[in-house]
């Protein structure tokens, strides 16, 4: 568990062994995948992880807890990885790349938890889970805005763009590629509009999105 979750279960949660510990997120993750916030029940949860009710209060406050826990242990590699990119010194569109790919594999290797964004951003959501949107949101928003900042001072984009809207754009692209990877809907999607399933390699995706991402920007 990562130093970012401890504030999301109690401490009987960590003392489990760690095959536990992944056993009962993987249900969960799961759980909320398929059926949704809403739907998914602690009982469901816990009757799938082999444990009792009364043990899941015990390591979680309640179910939001559980839920923020699994989205956040989904998600911290990815944030790390962003992290790692906006302090490169690559230039921004071969950052950009490098980002494309890695949301591209990361969609792949984990759709449950892209499933789960995918209904966080639909709307309709009670506030905590709205909150939780935000707060995610709010990561990738300073990410990109940072790093399209430096790119302007260093003259890889033109410096008239403002870096906050830049950021906007660039971040709905690249969740719309997420969704099309895992989500039949934004699959369907990319299917009316190419005319072509998602191709099994992720090349033409990366090559097209950096044309359109170089042409619409102006990268250098």
């Amino acid at each position: 568990m990562t130093d970012s979750n401890s504030q999301l279960y109690k401490a009987a949660f960590e003392k489990l062994p760690i095959e536990k510990q992944n056993r009962i997120l993987s249900v969960a993750r799961t759980e909320f995948a398929d059926n949704g916030f809403e739907n998914t029940s602690i009982q469901q949860i816990a009757k799938k992880s082999g444990i009792s009710v009364g043990a899941v209060y015990k390591y979680f406050e309640n179910k939001e807890a559980l839920f923020a826990a699994v989205v956040q242990e989904g998600l911290s590699s990815l944030e790390n990885f962003l992290l790692e990119m906006s302090s490169s010194e690559d230039d921004i569109l071969l950052k950009a790349e490098k980002i494309i790919r890695e949301l591209l594999v990361y969609s792949r290797k984990h759709p449950e938890i892209i499933k789960i964004y995918c209904s966080l951003t639909t709307g309709g959501n009670t506030e905590f889970l709205n909150e939780l949107s935000q707060r995610i949101e709010a990561v990738s928003a300073s990410i990109y805005t940072r790093a399209i900042s430096v790119a302007q001072e260093t003259g890889d984009v033109r410096k008239d763009i403002n870096p906050a809207f830049f950021a906007f754009l660039l971040d709905s692209i690249l969740m719309m590629l997420q969704f099309s990877a895992v989500c039949p809907y934004y699959q369907e999607r990319f299917f009316i509009y190419t005319g072509q399933q998602a191709p099994e390699s992720d090349e033409q995706i990366v090559q097209q999105t950096l044309m359109f991402l170089k042409a619409a920007f102006n990268f250098k």
